[in-house]
């Protein structure tokens, strides 16, 4: 199977014309990115986006796998001399892995089983014989087959039995309907291992529990393999025997002498031992990756809305990394993040130094010009809180609580003690605090995002599939909202389309030694920096401030003379047509429409001049949680702020400023039906909840969004 039935087969699937599909798969051949592709080559896709490429890309590299395994195979069954006209064309035919492995299955090397030693033992030809269930009687018939190594007729019919066992396993037709049945049929069971149950207590929901296969969600099967795999659960999957029984014998038992009633034990030994078996492993692994893909696309999602959160911008921040007994440490960053000076107040008991800290806090704010305040929200955040909102500023200073989740991952990291050798892990961790308020992105990329704190099950899953999902989410973001090249770290600049952290090192370096980037073309100077390169990454690399301002703009510099056309056939420079809204609209964006350059691609650039170098993230927006601090402060009844902090499939987690997240269930979230929570709430959202029950032992609140109207507390 060739590169063009592929195209033909990805846009049957997927919904697209060839065209797209052949030139994605092009385009992504020649070297070029998710990104690129989906902002600078619109003309050549039919504008898609890039869940769309993606898509292809994933559809194209399952297809060559299968190709890859064909291959495989082939040449295995034609190194045994078994290969037949009417077998390659199966094997060409094959449009799935497991149709493909179930073609392979008979001429798979095996381990050696009951049917090879009856092979051995000469007794396939009885097996023949008795399958086709023409003998009447089979004792009389098992007698010409006894040996030195079958003494008895009853040795004879075992070992045919077994080869006819093997048959029934490696039909292909049978398993095709096995599969079929699963697919339709399969229950999930669950029970108790005996002796832990105590032990387990946290998966007492699933000590006696079933469900259709097809209708268990991810978050529940993830739970309960994962208390399988530590020994407190059993699980179990199966269609119901006398399902697959009744279709395995009308497909085999062909009368009702005594041969059939060999063969109809055949079928009852073959399901039992070897396709039972087989079918659960099967369907186990193909529901564990629904079940990851499932999760991984919450945690991706989930990801994207904390990465693409809304940023501060550049601000004088005080950070602090709020504390009791180790008192609270502050931090003074500068608009670009630079940290100017760091020291410890104690205003929280045992300590209580309440003045001192007012003092100290007042001093800081005054000599550094501080505009805004961030404060983790881990121990003694809402303390902390308290006591900055009691201080009487001489101006304005906003005051947000900042999600801390990895902050401590970062601070004990390679890449923190790289930027703050000379500092401690709680210095460090106040600096991120106070980084991640002003550039949600720029921070959070040097996080492992496992650490994070949004995913479901993220340990469950597929790691290596986890990965390379967050990655191409942290990817899509970098590049969504583009880099400033004279301030970004060396790792955001890593996620750029085109670079990795050897060229973005490398400009980091060229930076370093020659001073801030003058334009775009200066990018060529850099150590590595091909010209395929420069085509991938200059478009989302920006310069504020250039001498060309479209350098600090998303325009490639492939476009610029269109650009420059535009300006020039108005009789004014590019400075000109990006202030004048009134000197744009005058383009006729017909008029400048080439083989290269489409409509799209104008539109693009047309944007982007009227707001160059913009940021897709919203604005940010001070919050204030109710005067609750316990969860013995709280009552059912209660209606309270709450900010979005993590969505699965069963719920959105909510904090409403206490140590533990309340869970809003998918059922009370929306007065109507939803499918998804993500239909109704986003990361960092901020929402009114109503507390329906508290469970202060288990440490669990369950809230609600609907009927949020009333008194709030």
């Amino acid at each position: 199977m060739g590169t063009d039935k592929h195209i033909a087969t990805i846009a049957l699937k997927l919904g697209l014309h060839e065209w797209q599909v052949e030139n994605t798969i092009r385009l992504l051949g020649d070297g070029a990115t998710i990104p690129f592709i989906s902002r600078y080559r619109k003309e050549m896709t039919g504008s898609l986006d890039e869940l769309k490429l993606l898509h292809i890309r994933d559809e194209y590299r399952r297809l060559q796998e299968l190709d890859a395994r064909r291959e495989s195979i082939v040449r295995s069954i034609e190194e045994q001399e078994k290969m037949t006209p009417e077998l390659m064309e199966k094997i060409k035919n094959a449009v799935t892995m497991a149709e493909l492995e179930d073609i392979y299955l008979p001429f798979r090397p095996k381990r050696r089983t009951r049917a090879t030693v009856a092979r051995e033992k000469g007794l396939e030809t009885l097996a023949e014989l008795l399958f086709r269930q023409q003998e009447t009687n089979p004792s009389l018939k098992a007698e010409e087959f006894l040996s030195d190594e079958v003494s008895t007729t009853e040795e004879a019919l075992s070992g045919a039995s077994d080869i006819i066992a093997e048959w029934i396993n490696e039909d292909e037709t049978a398993r095709k309907r096995l599969r079929r049945l699963y697919e339709k049929e399969a229950v999930i069971y669950s029970k108790a291992v005996k002796g832990r149950e105590t032990e387990g207590i946290k998966y007492s929901d699933y000590y006696d529990w079933s469900e259709p296969l097809r209708k268990c969600p991810s978050h529940r099967l993830l739970a309960m393999r994962r208390g399988e795999e530590e020994g407190f659960l059993k699980i179990s999957i199966e269609p119901g025997e006398e399902n697959a029984l009744e279709m395995l014998s009308s497909l085999f038992v062909k009368g009702r002498n005594e041969s059939s009633k060999l063969v109809e034990n055949a079928v009852k030994d073959s399901w039992k031992r070897l396709l039972s078996p087989s079918m659960e492993t099967e369907f186990r692994n193909i529901s564990k990756e629904k079940a990851d893909d499932e999760a991984i696309k919450v945690f991706s999602e989930n990801l994207r809305q904390l990465l693409l959160a809304p940023p501060l911008g550049e601000k004088n921040v005080l950070a602090i990394d709020p504390g009791f007994r180790t008192g609270c440490k502050l931090v003074c960053l500068d608009r670009q993040g630079n940290l100017l000076h760091n020291e410890t107040i104690y205003p929280h008991p045992p300590h209580n130094q309440t003045a001192l800290s007012v003092k100290k806090i007042l001093s800081l704010v005054n000599a550094y010009k501080t505009e805004a305040i961030a404060i983790g929200n881990g121990t003694a955040s809402r303390e902390t809180e308290d006591f900055i909102r009691f201080i009487r500023f001489e101006k304005d200073i906003q005051v947000f609580v900042v999600n801390e989740a990895g902050a401590s991952v970062y601070s004990a990291s390679k890449v923190a003690r790289e930027e703050f050798p000379g500092y401690d892990v709680t210095v460090r961790g106040a600096v991120s605090i106070g980084r991640r308020l002003m550039d949600p992105l720029a921070e959070l990329v040097k996080i492992d995002p496992k650490s994070i704190g949004v995913g479901q099950y993220q340990h469950d899953v597929d790691q290596n599939k986890l990965q390379d999902a967050l990655d191409e989410v942290v990817i899509s973001c970098v590049n969504a909202v583009g880099v400033e090249v004279n301030t970004a770290s060396s790792h955001l600049l890593a996620y750029v389309s085109g670079l990795g952290p050897q060229l973005a090192q490398n400009i980091i370096d060229y930076r370093t030694e020659n001073g801030p980037f003058r334009s775009r073309q200066e990018f060529l100077k850099v150590k590595r920096m091909g010209t395929r390169t420069f085509e991938q990454s200059a478009g989302f690399l920006r310069i504020r401030n250039a001498v060309n301002p479209l350098d600090g703009s998303a325009v490639h510099p492939e476009s610029y003379r269109v650009v420059e056309k535009m300006a020039g056939d108005l009789g004014c420079d590019i400075n000109e047509l990006m202030k004048n809204e009134a000197r744009r609209k005058e383009i006729r964006l017909d008029d400048y429409v080439t083989a290269q350059t489409g409509l799209p691609t104008l539109r693009d650039i047309m944007d982007e001049l009227a707001r160059p170098g913009r940021d897709p993230r919203s604005r940010i927006k001070e919050f204030r949680f109710a005067d609750i601090h316990e969860i013995e402060d709280l009552t059912p009844g209660m209606i309270v702020p709450g900010i979005v902090t993590n969505i699965t499939k069963f719920g959105a987690f909510v904090d409403i400023g206490i140590q533990q997240d309340g869970l809003v269930h998918i059922s009370n979230m929306s007065t109507s039906y939803i499918k998804d929570p993500s239909e109704v709430v986003k990361i960092h959202q901020h929402v009114m909840v109503k507390v329906i029950a508290v469970d202060a032992e288990r440490k669990r609140i369950q809230l609600s969004m609907k009927d949020t109207t009333g008194k709030t507390q």
